[in-house]
């Protein structure tokens, strides 16, 4: 068996067996930092249209650029560290994908090295970039809009579960500006259908097992789960909990209705991803953030899972099976 010694020995002496130009191109390999709030299972479908965004630029990961990953698993708090990480591993960019808290820890940890963030809300009121136009920083990147197109959620609901008068609102209270944005957002269209608003908040699986166990006591006609990375990595969780307690729910992208939620509308988010791989290949070609405009989502989809609405004995309104993007039996 061979040492440890032994083994760094053998590899340090193929590295100097290798070509020049073999060790310089490894060398020169531009790094590329990846910085997400939920766990690398949970976001394989956005990862590949990443990668495809980065291949329409030219670039392919270990053939001309090479991917340090960090994934805060859930947890925001961790999103800081990891970003501090990325900056001490000295990237040439940051793509913060896992919505606001991680382009939050990216801003805070370097003001050089250029960002492109995912959001699902205004940047400029952020404070990510001066205008869409010219973001005039080192961040730049797509704003998806599932916080602004919250009361829509909230109407498409109410036109599925019509007698729904006591809505709670689940909120991660850790990602406090989409928490905010989705009050504001939402009170107003609710007060004109005339529903009532519960926030309930959790920002761990146990918290989330929680909040349905109090729902066996005082119990609402619908769900709201708000945009978020957590509720997104654990929208399995989600949906069998839905189920089981009969509450119809809506969610802010198809990959909720797709694991057996009920119902989603909002931006095209994997699409999102794909810009992003778009912007930080352009990046890498020499492109300043500062003179990349923000790209704002035009897709938006509403997705049913009618084998769901069928098992929580609801009948689909015709109108919104005739407009529905996907329906999925």
């Amino acid at each position: 068996m061979i040492g440890r010694r032994e083994f760094i020995t053998l590899l340090g002496g193929a590295m100097a067996a290798w070509p020049p130009d073999a060790r310089g191109q490894q060398a020169t390999m531009p790094v590329v930092g990846f910085l997400d709030s939920r766990t690398q299972e949970t976001t394989l479908d956005r990862l590949r249209a990443f990668h495809r965004g980065l291949k329409d630029s030219g670039f392919v990961e270990s053939e001309n650029t090479a991917i340090i990953y960090r994934w805060a698993e859930g947890e925001n708090n961790r999103l800081p560290e990891l970003a501090a990480d990325l900056v001490r591993r000295q990237v040439v960019v940051i793509a913060a994908t896992g919505g606001t808290p991680a382009a939050l820890a990216a801003k805070a940890a370097t003001t050089a090295i250029p960002i492109v963030f995912a959001v699902p809300e205004d940047p400029v009121r952020l404070g990510f970039v001066a205008s869409l136009a010219r973001p005039g920083s080192n961040m730049t990147g797509i704003n998806f809009f599932n916080a602004e197109v919250a009361a829509k959620r909230l109407e498409l609901l109410r036109a599925l579960v019509p007698n729904a008068v006591r809505v709670a609102v689940l909120v991660n209270p850790t990602n406090t500006a989409n928490t905010a944005t989705n009050q504001r957002e939402l009170q107003p269209a609710a007060r004109a259908m005339g529903v009532q608003l519960q926030t309930v908040h959790a920002s761990t699986s146990h918290e989330i097992d929680d909040v349905f166990s109090k729902f066996s006591i005082e119990r609402p006609d619908a769900l709201f789960v708000s945009g978020d990375s957590l509720f997104n990595s654990r929208r399995l969780q989600l949906a069998l909990l839905a189920a089981r307690h009969a509450l119809p729910a809506a969610y802010p992208s198809r990959d909720y209705p797709v694991s057996g939620g009920l119902m989603s509308y909002g931006a095209d988010v994997t699409g999102a991803f794909r810009q992003v791989g778009v912007y930080v290949g352009r990046i890498l070609k020499g492109a300043r953030p500062a003179d990349l405009p923000v790209v704002q989502s035009a897709k938006f989809e509403l997705v049913i899972n009618h084998q769901a609405a069928r098992v929580l004995g609801l009948t689909v309104p015709p109108t919104l099976l005739a407009t529905a993007d996907e329906v999925i039996e």
